[in-house]
């Protein structure tokens, strides 16, 4: 049997990704915390900022996470009141999420958020397409396999 070498950690794709993922989130934490949400809670809210009224299933399949993750996110969200969760009159296991008044506010104050964050990695516009572009096809990869 051929000796093979053990993986090598700066030879993975893996973990560039997921040192980058936890360093963004680190980079957004102290702009949230001015809104007084977390980083899955923004996520939560730019969905329901671009399409307001969606159900819990669907908000999920958008985060790529299951309803047993996003019920308690959506719970400390509107304990906040940056939402509300209503029960569809048709179907009673549908529960369809709306942002309230001070949820639609919020945007504005998050609206700063993307040029800070832009800002503070220094990078052109270009740059940052390119590297959108680069791990959407990633993922586009991920999801079609």
């Amino acid at each position: 049997m051929e000796h093979q070498n053990p993986p090598r950690l700066g030879n993975q794709l893996c973990f560039p990704l997921y040192v980058i993922s936890k360093e963004m989130t680190g980079l957004y934490r102290p702009f949230l915390d001015e809104l007084d949400i977390t980083y899955p809670q923004y996520l939560v809210m730019m969905v329901l900022w671009e399409n307001d009224g969606l159900t819990v299933n669907q908000i999920g399949e958008k985060l790529y996470l299951d309803s047993g993750t996003l019920t308690p996110l959506l719970k400390r969200l509107e304990s906040k009141h940056f939402i509300t969760r209503q029960r569809k009159k048709e179907d009673e296991r549908v529960v369809e999420v709306f942002l309230s008044e001070t949820g639609t506010l919020l945007k504005q104050k998050a609206c700063e958020i993307p040029r800070k964050i832009q800002e503070k990695l220094n990078l052109t516009e270009n740059d940052l397409a390119e590297l959108k572009e680069t791990v959407q096809k990633i993922l586009n990869k991920i999801e079609n396999k």
